[in-house]
């Protein structure tokens, strides 16, 4: 039985529906965007991480985010340190994208 690999062009095709079709409306916007603007530009390592923030929970996921927006950051909404690059990765993307033209 002969196994196949992946391609690049597929995991990034997979990975942006994944983050398309979330389940939760807020974490769609978020991680869809996200998908689209910045996921070509990650480097094969960082496509692992994100891959594995995608196997959390929305509800959590959502938390963890947007606890990373604004000032600081929220107690208890830190999200697992493994994924605090990624979550900040996002976060930042996502408030730069809401942010009023100056």
């Amino acid at each position: 039985m002969s196994e196949t690999m992946e391609t690049p062009e597929n995991r990034l095709k997979r990975l942006h529906m994944r983050s398309w079709r979330r389940g939760m409306k807020e974490m769609d916007l978020i991680l869809g965007h996200f998908a689209d603007d910045c996921l070509a530009g990650l480097a094969p390592g960082d496509l692992d991480l994100y891959e594995r923030m995608l196997g959390e929970n929305d509800q959590d996921l959502y938390l963890w985010v947007t606890g990373r927006i604004g000032d600081a950051q929220a107690s208890g909404r830190d999200g697992p340190p493994h994924l605090g690059t990624m979550l900040d990765r996002v976060a930042r993307h996502a408030s730069q994208r809401l942010a009023p033209d100056s």
